[in-house]
């Protein structure tokens, strides 16, 4: 299932377990950084176990991978685990595409909240807060993000 209008660029495709080294290689490129900031330990092995728990869609333009975003449920929300683009097509509106399509995931499946952690310094934050998330909380090096699904369909 693809999900799009005719309108969109963009297009959010299922992932196979052919796009893990994609995925795995793309976060190890966009995080390691903020790993190495806050004295983590970046672990192959634990970012495989997360993918094969999760539904996964890869942000395609014209056949080509540009990203993926990675979505996991609850009772109480749509999580965005992972969001990533590739470095050479951020700022072109992939990344906020992609929000909107959760968003449309979140209502469509009546989830109270649409619900990301990120960390307290990466840049993404200003987007996750365009896109009208808010800060919930904090933990050590993170903050956690929401926004309300009720507030949307208003």
């Amino acid at each position: 299932m693809t999900i799009s209008t005719s309108a969109d660029v963009f297009e959010l495709r299922p992932a196979t377990a052919q796009d893990l080294h994609f995925a795995r290689e793309l976060t190890c490129r966009s995080l390691l950084r903020y790993y190495i900031q806050h004295d983590l330990l970046w672990q192959d092995e634990a970012f495989d176990r997360a993918w094969a728990g999760r539904q996964n869609w890869l942000i395609v333009r014209d056949d080509e991978r540009l990203g993926y975003v990675s979505l996991s449920r609850d009772a109480r929300a749509l999580y965005i685990r992972e969001l990533h683009v590739l470095e050479a097509f951020r700022g072109q509106g992939a990344g906020s595409w992609a929000i909107g399509q959760v968003l449309t995931m979140a209502c469509n499946e009546r989830r109270p909240a649409l619900r990301l952690t990120v960390f307290e310094n990466n840049p993404a934050k200003a987007l996750y807060e365009r896109k009208g998330l808010k800060v919930v909380g904090a933990d050590e090096c993170f903050l956690r993000m929401q926004l309300d699904v009720e507030v949307v369909k208003r």
